[in-house]
């Protein structure tokens, strides 16, 4: 199964360049923006109208099934990428608060 567009936690943004974005809004499709999870504990459907103002902009069409992704494959290259991002996070703080630091220090030393 493909992203749910019906469902009201489905989200979808085409940029200028041609860029578009399909998401989860409560990060509950691991494989986004493949598939959603099946069956989705979260699925809730989106109202038909209400009141939302649509754009002359059109995104692509999600693609209905991807072959390749019943093996696991998207969920482990995906889940290392979030690894990547998160051994990183806890540096990049770290290197902020030292450089925040350093310049608390200067400071004083001036007055």
């Amino acid at each position: 199964m493909g992203m749910r567009t019906e469902c009201k936690h489905y989200e979808s943004r085409t940029y200028a360049n041609g860029d578009a974005v399909r998401k989860c809004n409560l990060d509950k499709a691991p494989e986004a923006p493949w598939r959603c999870p099946e069956p989705c504990d979260s699925f809730e459907r989106r109202l038909a109208d209400a009141g939302w103002v649509h754009s002359g902009v059109v995104a692509p069409p999600v693609a209905k099934d991807v072959p390749g992704l019943d093996d696991g494959s998207a969920a482990a290259v995906l889940d290392a990428a979030e690894d990547i991002i998160n051994s990183v996070g806890a540096q990049v703080l770290m290197d902020i608060q030292n450089e925040q630091s350093k310049k608390r220090r200067w400071w004083r030393r001036k007055k």
